[in-house]
C-alpha cells in the first residue's frame, strides 16, 4: 500500500463555483453545507456558488475554503479507506488538517476559522496592512533586507516560504510599495503588491493571538494523529502543542517548503483537497514525489485509480 500525506491550501486559493460538483452529486457534500449554513447562519450555497463581495472577505474566505476542503476530503474518505502518514495545511489550510487529524470536527473547525478571519481583520483595520510577492529571489537575501530595513523603522517580514524562488512577505502596505525597486535591484524577478487588506503572519496580528486561544482552547481535543506545524515544520499530536503553535501561527511565517523537505521521505504521494491546485503546484517544485488533488467528482475517481494502481 502506497504510503501518503493529506494536504490543505489556503487563502487565496478561493473561487466562485468551488464545491458546487460535489454539492450536485454528493448527499454528503449537501449536508455538510446544510450543517455549516446553520451552525455560521451564512448561506453557504449562497457564498460559494453565487457572485458576491463576501468570499474574498477573511471571515467569510477562511470557513468557506475549509468547508470545501472538507467535503473533499469526506467524498474522498467515503469511497476510499487509506490512513495519511502525516497531514499538512498551508496556513489556514492547518485547521483543514486538524480535521483530518481528528483535532476538531469541521463545525467547530468552520467557526473556529470565522473567529479567526474576523480576529486578523480587526487586527488590521485601518493599519494599511498588506503582503507582497516576491519571485526570483534568494531567502536569506529577502531576510537581510527585511531586517535591515526593520532597523530603520519599517514594518516588513517574511510571510510565507512556498518554494525556492517563491517567497510571500506581509507588512504595511506602504512599506511594502517603498521597496519593489529594492527587490528587483536584489534580483527578483517580480515584487508584486498584492490586493490585500490584512497582513498574515507577521507582529501586526499580535492582537489576534490572544483572542484565537480560548477558541482554540474550547474546541480542540487533548489527542489527534500527526499533523505538521507550519511554524515548526514538527510533527504534533496533542491540544497543548496545537494552542501554541496555532496562536503563533498568526504572528509566524509558513514554513511551508521546509515542512515538505524535511517530511518528505516519509511518503510515497500527497494528495491536495479542495479548491484549485496551488500546492500540488508548489510540490512540483520541491519534490519529485507526486501529488493528487480531489477538487470535483473526477479528480476523486482519477485519485482513487492512482491509488490502486
Amino acid at each position: 500500500m502506497k504510503k501518503v500525506a493529506f494536504i490543505f491550501p489556503g487563502q487565496g486559493s478561493q473561487a466562485v463555483g468551488m464545491g458546487k460538483d460535489f454539492f450536485l452529486n454528493s448527499d454528503i457534500a449537501k449536508d455538510m453545507i446544510k450543517k455549516a449554513s446553520e451552525r455560521l447562519n451564512i448561506d453557504f450555497e449562497k457564498l460559494l456558488f453565487e457572485e458576491n463581495d463576501n468570499l474574498g472577505k477573511t471571515e467569510f474566505t477562511q470557513p468557506a475554503i475549509l468547508l470545501v476542503s472538507c467535503i473533499a476530503l469526506e467524498v474522498f474518505k467515503s469511497k476510499c479507506d487509506i490512513k495519511p502518514e502525516f497531514v499538512l495545511g498551508h496556513s489556514l489550510g492547518e485547521f483543514s488538517a486538524l480535521v483530518a487529524a481528528g483535532a476538531i470536527n469541521y463545525l467547530d473547525a468552520i467557526e473556529l476559522v470565522n473567529k479567526r478571519g474576523t480576529f486578523m481583520n480587526e487586527a488590521c483595520s485601518g493599519a494599511g496592512a498588506g503582503m507582497m510577492a516576491l519571485v526570483g529571489i534568494d531567502d536569506i537575501k529577502v531576510e537581510t533586507i527585511c531586517e535591515d530595513e526593520r532597523k530603520k523603522g519599517l514594518k516588513i517580514w517574511a510571510a510565507n516560504y512556498n518554494m525556492d524562488g517563491q517567497l510571500v512577505l506581509a507588512g504595511l502596505k506602504a512599506d511594502l510599495e517603498k521597496l519593489v525597486d529594492t527587490f528587483k535591484s536584489a534580483g527578483a524577478k517580480r515584487a508584486l503588491v498584492l490586493d490585500m487588506s490584512v497582513a498574515s503572519h507577521c507582529e501586526l496580528l499580535d492582537s489576534a493571538v490572544e483572542n484565537l486561544k480560548p477558541y482554540l482552547i474550547e474546541f480542540l481535543e487533548e489527542k489527534f494523529s500527526n499533523v505538521i506545524s507550519n511554524v515548526s515544520t514538527e510533527i504534533y499530536s496533542t491540544k497543548d502543542e496545537a494552542v501554541d503553535l496555532l496562536s503563533s501561527q498568526l504572528i509566524k511565517p509558513v514554513k511551508y517548503k521546509q515542512s515538505i523537505n524535511a517530511h518528505d521521505s516519509k511518503v510515497d504521494l500527497y494528495i491536495e483537497f479542495g479548491q484549485g491546485a496551488v500546492l500540488k503546484g508548489l510540490n512540483r517544485k520541491i519534490t519529485d514525489k507526486p501529488t493528487l488533488n480531489v477538487n470535483d467528482m473526477k479528480t476523486l475517481e482519477e485519485t482513487i485509480e492512482a491509488l490502486n494502481e
